[in-house]
């Protein structure tokens, strides 16, 4: 069973359009939880109206306080951290579900696969313009269409729509704040479980959502993310997806730890005297 967070901040038509759809395709009971950062748009009100579970502040305080806050009222052993502009199509929760009870371990980061309406040169997300906005959304098309998009099940899963173990979600803090309002607090997340021993970050093919990559980060005075993970990691970003995640990879079973190489012997050399200048 899911309880599913959901950070929002006065983006009410797409709210209503990603819980509707929860609704509708979910076949795995869930929990859905909204953090409502600021809600003067009606989000608030609509939320309370809908009996949802909810955290709420007064202002933006960004995503990583917002899944912290949510986080509290979960139920269920699974967590799933899921963006307020996306839509669920059928499938994804039971295929989730059905690799989670596959596995031997619950020291795991799983994702589904997201179907985008433009090419970001991201191998992990599928491309379809089924829409950007609420008013222009294609969902017959996109319904009639998505099962026939191809796709393996990639390694390096860090974004969401993710689920972990609440065990672990617990383990390692939820994400963590000092990244607020939450640029690269994804990866940070990702390292913490990896840190913590889980080496399954896999992103499943057949589990979709669509993705109007609708920019809230936009609007907001945005934190040094990349130079944050390098002071406290000590490896770049781009280093840990692509030598310890194997970002877009065909998935291959667990990942190990990082074999010896030039290129990642350079970057480590070169972080190394990045730290000490």
């Amino acid at each position: 069973m899911f309880s599913i967070l959901i950070p929002t901040w006065n983006n009410k038509p797409f709210l209503q359009l990603c819980v509707e759809s929860v609704k509708k395709h979910a076949r795995v009971e869930t929990q859905i939880i909204i953090h409502v950062n600021d809600g003067s748009d009606g989000t608030l009100q609509w939320v309370k109206q809908q009996g949802l579970d909810y955290t709420y502040t007064a202002q933006n305080e960004g995503v990583c306080v917002a899944v912290n806050m949510a986080g509290k009222l979960a139920r269920y052993d699974y967590i799933v951290f899921m963006n307020d502009d996306m839509y669920v199509l059928p499938g994804w929760d039971t295929r989730l579900m059905q690799e989670i009870k596959r596995l031997e371990t619950d020291c795991f980061m799983i994702s589904s696969t997201m179907i985008e309406p433009y090419d970001t040169h991201n191998k992990c997300v599928l491309v379809g313009n089924y829409g950007t906005t609420v008013n222009d959304f294609k969902e017959e098309q996109l319904m009639a269409d998505f099962a026939g998009f191809k796709m393996p099940d990639w390694s390096g899963s860090t974004w969401p729509p993710s689920v972990v173990h609440k065990k672990w979600w617990n383990k390692v803090g939820g994400y963590s704040e000092e990244f607020s309002p939450g640029m690269s607090s994804d990866d940070d997340f990702a390292m913490k479980m990896w840190d913590a021993g889980c080496r399954m970050f896999k992103g499943l093919g057949e589990s979709r959502v669509y993705h109007f990559i609708s920019k809230s980060t936009g609007r907001v005075v945005k934190n040094d993310g990349r130079q944050q993970f390098f002071n406290k990691w000590g490896v770049k970003q781009s280093t840990f997806h692509k030598y310890y995640l194997r970002r877009g990879e065909a998935y291959n079973g667990p990942l190990t730890e990082p074999g010896v190489s030039v290129g990642l012997a350079a970057r480590k050399l070169m972080a190394y005297f990045a730290k000490r200048n």
